[in-house]
C-alpha cells in the first residue's frame, strides 16, 4: 500500500504561483511513478503532469504546458507541482497518484490516489 496526502492547495489570483506537495508513505517512494490530476466543478477528472521513477521523464497536458513543473524528491518521498501563470480556469481539486508504470498515470488507471487540495484562482 502506498499513501498519498497532498498539501500547499489555497486561494491565489490570477497570475499567482502555488506549489502543491504530495507526501507518500508505504512502499518504496522510488519505485513509483507519480503524477497530478484535477478534477473541476462540473467536470471529468483530467490528467496535468506525470514524472517518471528517477524524474527523467516528465508529461504535461496541453493546457498546462510552460506554465506547471512536476518534480520529485526520492529522498523525501515527496513530488511537487510548481504552478505558476495561474489562471481561473486551473480552479480545481487536485490530485497525486502513484503507480509502478508510468503509461498508467498519463491513462489515469493508477493504483494509488491521494484525497486531494483545493486550488482557486480568483480572476
Amino acid at each position: 500500500q502506498v499513501q498519498l496526502v497532498e498539501s500547499g492547495g489555497g486561494l491565489v489570483q490570477a497570475g499567482g504561483s502555488l506549489r502543491l506537495s504530495c507526501a507518500a508513505s508505504g512502499r518504496t517512494f522510488s519505485s513509483y511513478a507519480m503524477g497530478w490530476f484535477r478534477q473541476a466543478p462540473g467536470k471529468e477528472r483530467e490528467f496535468v503532469a506525470a514524472i517518471s521513477l528517477g524524474g527523467a521523464r516528465t508529461l504535461y497536458a496541453d493546457s498546462v504546458k510552460g506554465r506547471f513543473t512536476i518534480s520529485r524528491d526520492n529522498a523525501k518521498n515527496t513530488v511537487y507541482l510548481q504552478m505558476n501563470s495561474l489562471k481561473p480556469e486551473d480552479t480545481a481539486i487536485y490530485y497525486c497518484a502513484a503507480d509502478l508504470q508510468f503509461k498508467r498515470i498519463v491513462a489515469g488507471t493508477c493504483d494509488y490516489w491521494g484525497q486531494g487540495t483545493q486550488v482557486t484562482v480568483s480572476s
